[in-house]
């Protein structure tokens, strides 16, 4: 199982996921309309290292968080 975790407004529980790449993933969270808007703005990390690539292949008990952008003073 993958873990992916929404940081900051995003405001969703965190869930766990059969799944094999990034690529998949995104596909699943695009059919939640609460998440659309968020996709292509978050940067994302895997094991705390920022993915590049939909094409990152995913393994048992690894930890996708999106991080969705910040601004502040």
């Amino acid at each position: 199982m993958v873990k992916v975790n929404f940081l900051g407004p995003i405001n969703k529980k965190s869930i766990s996921l059969e799944i094999s790449s990034l690529k998949e993933l995104k596909e699943i969270l695009q059919k939640d309309d609460s998440l659309k808007e968020w996709l292509d703005l978050c940067a994302v990390t895997v094991n705390d290292e920022i993915a590049t690539s939909l094409d990152l292949a995913l393994k048992d008990k690894d930890i996708v968080n999106l991080l969705p952008p910040v601004s502040g003073g």
